[in-house]
């Protein structure tokens, strides 16, 4: 079991919560990576050669697909150095010297925050809302969305 401050820190500046994220948790990279040793002992891109089914004409760009999602591994939480190097939201949360969206009444209609919504809908401003209203703790122990449809 984490500890508190663990736990602080894996809240991202947007409102998402790193410990729910696949690439930080890492298993899909760690099961794509053990998946494509196991192609290659089996030597089975010579295998899908041979194999009737139409599908495995795309062979290899399956195992390139495997190979990128390896590189999806996220050694550090968001407010360790992780995600994207060059995220806005990180950015101007430091310059403000908050710590995260929440902290700003501007986080509603903030741009910066648009993004996300191809991958996650509004799960980060649903997190930032219940921060906002009920604090830091009461987050951590209580619901976190990772994905919310858009309405």
């Amino acid at each position: 079991m984490s500890n508190d401050k663990e736990d602080k820190n894996l809240i991202a500046y947007c409102g998402l919560y790193c410990g729910e994220c696949f690439s930080y948790i890492g298993k899909v990279a760690d099961l794509a990576r053990d998946l494509r040793k196991e192609l290659r002992q089996a030597s089975f891109d010579k295998l899908a050669e041979g194999i009737p089914f139409k599908e495995f004409k795309h062979y290899k760009e399956c195992y390139e697909v495997l190979g990128a999602m390896v590189k999806l591994r996220c050694k550090s939480a968001c407010k360790g150095g992780g995600g994207n190097p060059f995220c806005k939201i990180r950015k101007c949360c430091q310059k403000k010297e908050i710590e995260g969206c929440w902290e700003c009444d501007e986080f509603k209609a903030c741009e910066k925050l648009d993004f996300l919504k191809v991958n996650h809908g509004d799960a980060h401003i649903k997190n930032l809302r219940i921060i906002k209203k009920k604090g830091i703790d009461k987050f951590l122990k209580g619901k976190k969305y990772w994905y919310s449809k858009l309405k």
